[in-house]
């Protein structure tokens, strides 16, 4: 079996989409034979479309951008829909955002199921990550333990699964780290940013220097 893991961030090195396509080929390994897809540009040359083809099943790995795919990410999705030598290659994908809800993703997947629809692929399932901005600094020895612990047991189920040739369910997951911590270290981390690029953390837009309470009223959005 033949797997091709796609890397739909924008970003080239370094993004969460990339670690959690790692962990998964680590599940993947001597198992199946794995072909590393990037698409970080709107264009899909000729020679990645023939190794896709190739392919048994994709697993696209993506970030939440405004409750929906990446820009470029949705116009490789368009140029790829009429190829008539993807008929039988099922679909899985992996969506982290920077809320700490899980759910937040259910969006995202549900424009890549309604796109396999129309390009009359298999949809295989999906995993929504909440936790995503912190992905990178939660490495551990053993992937059972630590904040990325209950990520990676949903990437082995996936890797299962696809294995398998089974569909599942979407599932939604989220770090193994406190909402209040992971919210304090966000707002650090936006302030560091921010004084980084030679500003304030008052020039983030809230009036009388009233931030946290912006950031308050950002985290009972990401709550619903």
């Amino acid at each position: 079996m033949r797997i091709a893991l796609i890397n739909g961030s924008p970003k080239v090195k370094d993004s969460s989409s990339g670690i959690l396509l790692e962990d998964l080929q680590n599940f993947l390994q001597g198992r199946c034979e794995v072909t590393k897809i990037a698409m970080h540009s709107p264009d899909v040359s000729e020679e990645t479309i023939k190794e896709l083809c190739s392919a048994d099943a994709w697993v696209f790995a993506y970030p939440l951008y405004v409750d929906c795919v990446p820009a470029h990410l949705l116009s490789c999705l368009v140029q790829l829909e009429d190829r008539r030598c993807m008929r039988d290659i099922s679909i899985y994908g992996i969506v982290n955002c920077g809320f700490y809800e899980g759910i937040q993703a259910e969006p995202a997947l549900n424009v890549l199921q309604n796109w396999c629809t129309k390009a009359g692929l298999c949809w295989g399932g999906g995993l929504g990550v909440g936790g995503g901005g912190g992905i990178a600094m939660m490495s551990g020895p053993r992937p059972d333990k630590g904040p990325k612990a209950p990520i990676n047991k949903e990437l082995e189920m996936i890797a299962d699964e696809i294995l398998r040739c089974r569909t599942r369910e979407n599932h939604f997951v989220s770090v193994a780290f406190p909402r209040f911590l992971y919210r304090l270290a966000a707002q650090m981390g936006w302030r560091q940013l921010i004084r980084t690029n030679g500003g304030k953390a008052k020039d983030l837009g809230w009036p009388g220097g009233q931030q946290d309470a912006g950031v308050e009223r950002c985290g009972k959005v990401s709550a619903r």
